[in-house]
């Protein structure tokens, strides 16, 4: 085997900038990072709200949060709205903090269950302070509110922000059409990116963040798709941004339409707006019509259609190609996944690095893990789908198809018992499971009674203290957008 000393990012965008990142600011003089952005490569460049995650992940780049939040045009985000999935008239809110307080017996929602049986409980986000923060569109940053908290963002600004940091940390670009692949005669693994001009640009370890084209690991190495459009059938998206026409809210909305879903995404200076659609249940000249319709402001982009299969490369790591973003699968962006799964392969990436030369064992680890992690993904999104209550041809096929085990093991252990769980290498935890199945209505048979180990009047009097301490936390918060003005 031969060492990697040279990596070559194939496409630019969130995902080919992110790369760049990691690789300039963790390995640093350890290898020679170029990266190649073309005409050619075809990016969706819409992704612009995240989770959690993205945070630790800045840490590891470096990332400033007040520079990174000017230079973006950012806005925080506390969760999801989801309005009208359950049913038309329904909003329940996803929050990305805990609720209320667990034991090694039970977790929280049980002794919720329990005081709801009682008639002693109030709604289950009363007891989460980003839930409540989100409702009352208030925030604070850092260790000033205490918040777990992600962000809305420019993903053209961000795009440009990490490559002015990347070129002052020595990456090299490269911008032109890549004519073709070069493949070594012997090996087979890819040798270099030949440019129309003529240039030669050499590696050892290819990334390809060439979208859903993926130039490298699709049309070069042939690794084939898994498609998942029997449970995920949406397969269009057109995007639109307008002015922004009021205050900035702190968080994401998802609301539900007869063939599919819209998303609002909130931004300093303008909003994001899309709508996710199944073209055998809308055309896409009524989704255009029906998208610009419902936005605010002036539109300051022309509309346009997003064609995309939802599923995942077989192998997200082929011979010397690592697949990001869409070039290794997509699951349509409704919980905001879309970056966090670039960042946890860029992360596992650095950890399994081949510095000494590509490994079969390294990249089946690596093609394992990203797989669990989709399929995680995947689940949680049909999850939204298939627990519904609408009446629409769309959305009773959703709710009638046959699901993958993983998820109907899941729903059935919450019917029966509320029991909800977090693997190791998952994604959600426990209150995102929790938080989604009821508010799409799923309503558990039964539940741990281990709260009915305290005495009396204990349990109502817990809640009702929990609930008035977040309440009050949330008194002290400043609007949300008056902290973006201070920022």
């Amino acid at each position: 085997m031969t060492g990697v000393r040279r990596v070559v990012i194939a496409g630019g965008g969130t995902a080919g900038w992110l790369a760049a990142a990691m690789l300039t600011r963790q390995l640093g003089g350890m290898v020679d990072v170029t990266l190649v952005e073309s005409e050619e490569i075809g990016t969706v460049g819409v992704g612009e709200s995240t989770i959690p995650t993205v945070r630790a992940f800045h840490q590891l780049i470096g990332v400033d949060e007040r520079d990174f939040v000017r230079a973006t045009g950012a806005s925080f985000k506390l969760g999801i709205s989801f309005e009208g999935w359950s049913r038309p008239d329904e909003r329940y809110l996803h929050s990305f903090g805990s609720i209320g307080q667990s034991t090694w017996m039970a977790d929280f929602h049980h002794f919720w269950l329990e005081a709801r049986a009682q008639g002693s409980a109030e709604e289950i986000g009363r007891y989460c302070v980003e839930h409540e923060a989100a409702r009352a569109e208030k925030f604070a940053g850092g260790a000033e509110g205490g918040l777990n908290y992600a962000y809305h963002f420019d993903a053209a600004r961000y795009a440009r922000y990490l490559r002015e940091r990347c070129e002052a940390d020595g990456l090299t670009r490269v911008e032109g059409k890549i004519a073709r692949v070069e493949r070594d005669g012997e090996s087979g693994d890819i040798a270099a990116l030949v440019m129309e001009d003529g240039t030669r640009i050499a590696g050892d370890l290819f990334l390809d963040c060439t979208g859903f084209r993926a130039l490298l690991l699709g049309e070069t190495l042939g690794v084939g798709y898994e498609d998942w459009a029997e449970w995920l059938p949406t397969d269009r998206a057109i995007a639109v941004q307008t002015t922004a026409t009021g205050p900035a809210v702190p968080y994401t909305r998802a609301i539900a339409h007869d063939a599919g879903w819209q998303w609002r995404i909130p931004l300093q200076h303008r909003l994001g707006n899309g709508i996710v659609y199944a073209s055998d249940y809308l055309s896409d000249d009524e989704a255009q019509a029906r998208l610009l319709g419902s936005v605010t402001g002036e539109t300051l982009i022309a509309p346009r259609v997003i064609r995309f299969r939802t599923g995942r490369r077989v192998k997200a790591w082929e011979r010397n190609c690592v697949g990001l973003s869409l070039a290794g699968g997509f699951v349509e962006p409704l919980e905001s996944t879309s970056i966090h799964l670039i960042m946890i392969a860029l992360t596992r990436l650095l950890q399994l690095f081949p510095f000494d030369g590509v490994s079969e064992a390294a990249a089946t680890r690596f093609n394992d893990m990203a797989r669990r992690e989709i399929e995680g993904v995947r689940d949680f999104i049909i999850l939204h789908y298939t627990l519904n209550q609408r009446d629409e041809p769309f959305w009773k096929r959703m709710r009638d198809m046959p699901l993958p085990d993983s998820l109907a093991t899941r729903i059935a252990l919450f019917r029966e018992g509320a029991q909800a769980f977090q693997a190791n290498d998952e994604l959600f935890t426990i209150t995102s499971w929790v938080q989604v199945m009821l508010g799409q209505k799923l309503t558990p048979l039964a539940h741990n009674r281990v709260a009915r180990m305290m005495p009396e009047g204990r349990l109502q009097q817990t809640l009702g203290q929990m609930a008035a301490k977040i309440a009050g936390a949330v008194r002290e918060l400043p609007s949300h957008q008056a902290y973006l003005d201070r920022v």
